[in-house]
This record gives structure tokens, C-alpha cells and sequence, in this order.
């Protein structure tokens, strides 16, 4: 025990005597709010103690230096402060020289867990920070540890709503968070450092609410736009419809129109064709008579011209047999000279018989009397047969 207690003892000598204060700057915190990893995790909401006299609580029962102060969670980790709206982060990054003062004063013993450094420091006292970031600190945080407990101010309420957000019910987004801290949480931070860290938050979220009542304004305005140009199309639609029934009312008037227009016309056409008939047929009444005489005209001149036709028929019907009875008498004249031709003597120096004479001559005289006794033998057949 006695050698663990010098080895101890050794290393804060070591790190007093080598430790120079780190070129802090001044924290930029109410510009940016990126989360970071400090290897602090929780899964359940800690159980949070006051400490007395001091409007801060922490947490025993947590193995960190784990506070809860004007409305926000912070943690010493690293020799870095930390901040939270949430219990488990995530933590944000706050410069040391602003750190709230009532943080700093915070004494010793509610460390859970102290760095080095402050094993020689009185447990009821708060730490040697001026000691610690060196004098140029100790100038601009001057008076930190000079106050009157009786004119500290009252704690913040403690967020007990994120009890019911532990495991996976746990928000991870910030917008989420902040959210549901707004619907729960209506504490107003004092501390600068926390006004610059809710004031952003607080006017995103009035920005989100603005935008949130922009976009239902213009959600409500497109509505009320879409509404008003439905109602131009049905406007429009029924215009189109009343046009369209107008002219379809104009269009069936128009044939009922023509329709008895065409029926007139046919109705006129049709008496005009009955009077034309009428007309036709009074005319062909009075015409009968002349008609008829003129046919009865016709059929006397007609008869006056065939009355020489009838004369001269029997002349005509006479003709044919007068002709051949003058070829008969031909004939006959004809055979009458052949016969006394053959009853006449031959002429001296002739033949007296057929031998003697020449043979066509001879021929011509057979040819001669058979055409003549053919002529003859027809002759007496037409005689007969009339």
C-alpha cells in the first residue's frame, strides 16, 4: 500500500513539473455544433444529486465527471469540458474560457473521476484552474472563485422526460432532439455559453416552424390554387359542356329545319307533279278529239294512198302471167319456125341427113329440141296447176 501511495505520489511530481498549459483559444461554439465521440456512452437516464449549495447536480453512481447545470449536461473529460441538451450526447466541444463559473467552483470531491492533478488539491475547494491554464486565463476568468452562496441562483429543473427515451428509443438526430426537448422542456438557459447554444437551436427551430408555417402557407396556398384552378376547369368543363349542348341544341334544330324543309320541298314537288298530271291529263282530254279526228285524217289519206296500190294489184298479179305467156308465145313462135325450117328442102350442094351434116351442128339442134320439149313439158305443168 505504502509503495502504491509513493508511485503516486511520483507521478503528480512528474506531471506538475512537466505540464504546460495548452494553447486554448476561445470556444466558437454558438457557430457550429458537429457532435463528437468522448467514449461516453449511457443507456439509461442517470440518476442526478445536487450538490449542496451550488445550483448544480451530478452523478454518483456514473464513472465520469458527469454534471448537470442550466438546463444542459456536461462532462471534464480529457482536460475538455463538454455540453448537451441530451444525457447521452451528443457532446460538444466548450473552449475553457467559457465554462460556466459555477462549474469551476464545483469542489473536488464531486469528481468522480479527478485527473492527477488534483489528488493535492482540498477535496471541499474547486481546482487550481488558474493554476492549471496559467495566468493569461486567470486575467480574463479573474474573480471566478469570489462569490456568495446565498446569491447563487436556483438549479434547472432536471429533464425528466428523456427517462422514457433509453436503448433504442434513444434519439440520435439533433433535430429530433431538440424537437422533442422543445414539446417537454420549457427551462430558459442564464449562462452565456448555453444562450449561444440554445439561441441557434432555438431559432432553427423557429425557422423550422416558420418554414414549417411557409411551407403549410404555400401547402395551403397550392391547395387553394389547385382548388381554384379545378374550379376553372370545371368552370371551363361546364362552359365546354353548356357550348357543346348549345350547339348540339342549334345542330338538331338546324336538320329538324332542313328536314321539314326537304319534307316541304317534296310535299311541293309532289303537288306540283299531281297538278302536272292533271294538267297533262286535261290536256290529253282535250287533245282526244283532235286526235282523233287527225287519226281518222291519217287513215283516209292513208286509204286514198293504197287505193292505187289496189288498183294496180291486179295488174301486178297479172304481170308474171302475161310474161309468161309471151314466152310462151315465144316459144311456140320459136318451135313453129324449127318446124318449118325442117319441113323446108335442103339447099343444093348440103348433106340431106344427120350423117351428112356437121357434127356440131347436129348437136346444136339436139340441144336445141330438148330445151324446147323441157320448156314445153313446164308450160303444160303451170297450165295444169292453175
Amino acid at each position: 500500500m505504502k509503495k502504491s501511495y509513493v508511485l503516486i505520489a511520483i507521478s503528480m511530481t512528474l506531471v506538475q513539473g512537466c505540464y504546460t498549459a495548452p494553447p486554448y483559444e476561445s470556444s466558437s461554439y454558438g457557430s457550429g455544433y458537429s457532435g463528437v465521440s468522448i467514449g461516453i456512452h449511457y443507456s439509461t437516464y442517470p440518476d442526478l444529486v445536487r450538490i449542496p449549495g451550488y445550483p448544480v447536480y451530478y452523478a454518483p453512481g456514473v464513472d465520469s465527471n458527469y454534471f448537470f447545470y442550466d438546463g444542459f449536461y456536461w462532462v471534464f473529460q480529457s482536460d475538455n469540458w463538454y455540453v448537451s441538451s441530451w444525457y447521452n450526447g451528443p457532446w460538444n466541444y466548450v473552449g475553457y474560457y467559457d465554462v460556466p463559473a459555477y462549474l469551476l467552483r464545483v469542489p473536488v470531491r464531486y469528481y468522480r473521476q479527478p485527473p492527477p492533478y488534483f489528488r493535492d488539491w482540498h477535496a471541499d475547494a474547486p481546482p487550481h484552474w488558474g493554476d492549471h491554464w496559467g495566468h493569461e486565463w486567470e486575467r480574463r476568468r479573474s474573480g471566478w472563485d469570489h462569490w456568495d452562496p446565498r446569491s447563487a441562483p436556483a438549479p434547472a429543473p432536471l429533464p425528466a422526460y428523456q427517462r422514457n427515451y433509453s436503448g433504442d428509443r434513444y434519439p440520435r438526430a439533433v433535430e429530433q432532439q431538440h424537437t422533442i426537448r422543445s414539446e417537454y422542456y420549457r427551462y430558459q438557459p442564464r449562462e452565456p455559453v448555453t444562450q449561444q447554444y440554445f439561441k441557434p437551436r432555438a431559432q432553427q427551430d423557429q425557422q423550422r416552424q416558420q418554414d414549417q408555417q411557409d411551407q403549410q402557407r404555400q401547402q395551403e396556398q397550392q391547395r387553394q390554387q389547385k382548388q381554384q384552378r379545378q374550379l376553372e376547369l370545371q368552370q371551363r368543363q361546364q362552359e365546354q359542356e353548356r357550348q357543346l349542348d348549345q350547339q348540339r341544341r342549334q345542330e338538331q334544330q338546324r336538320q329538324l329545319e332542313l328536314q321539314q324543309q326537304q319534307q316541304e320541298q317534296k310535299r311541293q314537288l309532289e303537288q306540283q307533279r299531281r297538278q302536272d298530271q292533271q294538267r297533262q291529263q286535261e290536256q290529253q282530254r282535250q287533245l282526244e278529239p283532235q286526235q282523233r279526228q287527225q287519226e281518222h285524217q291519217r287513215r283516209q289519206e292513208q286509204q286514198r294512198q293504197q287505193e292505187p296500190q289496189r288498183q294496180q294489184e291486179p295488174q301486178r298479179q297479172q304481170e308474171p302471167q302475161r310474161q309468161q305467156d309471151q314466152q310462151r308465145q315465144k316459144d311456140l313462135q320459136q318451135q313453129r319456125d324449127l318446124e318449118r325450117q325442117r319441113s323446108q328442102p335442103e339447099p343444093r350442094g348440103k348433106a340431106r341427113n344427120d350423117k351428112a351434116a356437121p357434127q356440131g351442128q347436129v348437136q346444136k339442134d339436139k340441144n336445141t329440141q330438148q330445151e324446147y320439149e323441157r320448156r314445153k313439158k313446164e308450160y303444160e305443168e303451170r297450165y295444169q296447176n292453175r
